[in-house]
């Protein structure tokens, strides 16, 4: 007599009250690999669809989210807690950057011809970029939707299937991800989601079906991850969080710069891989600043302008940073070791707080922020880019090339001048870091590359008279041809 056995499930729940949102199954390596293959299938299908009958799709999915937005970001709110203004934009923003990458894909992936040069002369040359087959995704919680869909977009916009895996505090809004898509592609299942725990997401990376990984989460997370596809040497893109830094020079506004050091270091509890954890600000204004900052700050409401924290294990990451940096001679201007009260974090604003403490150079992911005072922009810089993280950073400054040339030399994969985050919200640039914060991109161009193979052919048009070099019957005066011809060409030094 067989036995049948029960499918292990979970809880995702409201941070806030503890409420169950909804609960979903722990699928096991059987059941990702059985979504895997299915993945597969469905990979070949839609590669064969093309591009324009693959847009069309999209953006008809693009409207179904559209449509369903208050009911994703409702989802989005339930699982994280953010407000639901920030849900809705959250939503907003996806539905930009899928419109985007469904418009673009042919542009940026298609057929093109490529100069052959002299030697070549003969030659057709074409580039283009063809898609993995399936690709996986591991999502974060911070932001379930715009983040993930950051790769799953693209990577369907490129031609592949995808298999989900959604953090396990935000499985809710994967599944009505998958469920909505399904909506506009329903033959087969190109893209579709498994839940459950760090297992989950090791069993997926470990697949050998995958064509490859994109993975948001932490430093030490990635490095796992990263250690799983070496298996079947599968490549992976990694965003792995930051330490960003506001800059504010002379002659900035500082009510602007104020105003998105706060948004930057507040919005969603703190908890944005891209948000402002540091800044540094020349000492003609520091003075004025921290008046704009505080007051702003003190100004702001916990629990509804922004929610709680969603995993519960981060308020002690929180605490134990702003404990070291008091400990360390640091001052707690606004908040300070009373503000973290689970789920909730108040704001926290702290200065004179050494480089070298856990608050300065680990990510916090709180609502709190530190604030420096140096001599020069120079100065800001050279601490700005001490720190193993290079995801984002921002500059304030009046002097437009002065800002951009601070930019260039931060180290960082994405710099805002006069804004917080503004890159966000520009579908056409590259999203990713360096150094800790990982490494590949995401969005743009860039993005649709990242979830593609490229495939160089040549062909040839005519025989080249008296230079047949890639033959046996190769005579010495063709390759000396050849050699006068590369001399010519190349042979004198140029300005």
């Amino acid at each position: 007599m067989s036995t049948v056995t029960e499918q292990r499930t979970f809880d995702s729940l409201d941070p806030a009250t503890g409420a169950v949102v909804g609960t979903h199954p722990i699928h096991d390596a059987a059941s990702v690999r059985a979504a895997v293959e299915a993945a597969g299938e469905a990979a070949r299908w839609w590669a064969r669809l093309g591009f324009a009958e693959r847009k069309r799709r999209l953006l008809d999915f693009k409207a179904v989210l559209t449509r369903n937005l208050e009911r994703v970001a409702t989802k989005i709110h339930q699982e994280t807690g953010k407000p639901m203004g920030d849900a809705t934009l959250e939503t907003a923003i996806t539905i930009v950057h899928l419109d985007w990458a469904a418009r673009h894909a042919r542009r940026v992936l298609g057929p093109r011809r490529v100069s052959p040069g002299l030697v070549g002369i003969n030659m057709a040359a074409t580039l283009e970029y063809l898609p993995l087959g399936v690709v996986g995704v591991i999502g974060p919680w911070n932001y379930p939707l715009f983040t993930p869909m950051g790769s799953i977009g693209y990577a369907l916009a490129a031609g592949n299937a995808v298999v989900f895996k959604p953090s396990e505090l935000t499985p809710g809004v994967g599944v009505l991800l998958a469920e909505l898509f399904a909506e506009s592609v329903p033959e087969h299942k190109v893209l579709q989601v498994v839940t459950g725990f760090g297992e989950t997401g090791a069993a997926l990376a470990a697949d050998p079906g995958v064509g490859k990984i994109a993975f948001t989460g932490s430093t030490a997370t990635a490095k796992r991850v990263m250690a799983a596809c070496a298996a079947n040497l599968t490549p992976i893109v990694a965003e792995c969080g930051g330490k960003d830094a506001l800059i504010v020079d002379e002659g900035a506004d500082l009510a602007a710069a104020a105003d998105a050091a706060l948004w930057g270091a507040m919005s969603n509890a703190g908890q944005t891989c891209v948000g402002v954890e540091r800044v540094y600000v020349v000492a003609g204004v520091y003075d004025a600043f921290m008046r704009e900052l505080t007051e702003r700050a003190g100004a702001l409401r916990t629990g509804e302008d922004y929610g709680p924290i969603t995993m519960p294990s981060q308020t002690e990451v929180i605490r134990r940073h702003v404990d070291d940096a008091l400990a360390r001679g640091g001052k707690a201007v606004l908040g300070g070791a009373a503000s973290v009260r689970p789920p909730y974090v108040d704001p926290v604003v702290l200065t004179d707080v050494p480089e070298e403490s856990s608050a300065v150079r680990e990510e916090t992911f709180g609502p709190t922020i530190t604030v420096t005072r140096v001599a020069t922009a120079e100065e800001a810089l050279e601490k700005t880019n001490a720190v193993a993280y290079g995801l984002g950073g921002t500059i304030f400054s009046g002097d437009a090339r002065r800002a951009m040339e601070l930019a260039r030399a931060m180290l960082s994969g994405m710099t805002a001048i006069n804004s917080v985050i503004s890159f966000v919200g520009v579908p056409a640039l590259p999203f990713g870091g360096v150094g800790d914060s990982g490494f590949g991109r995401i969005h743009g161009a860039d993005g649709l590359r990242e979830f593609t193979r490229a495939k160089s052919i040549t062909r040839q048009r005519f025989p080249l008279p008296g230079m047949n070099l890639t033959s046996f019957t190769r005579t010495p005066a063709e390759l000396q041809r050849l050699v006068k011809m590369v001399t010519i060409l190349h042979g004198r030094r140029k300005s």
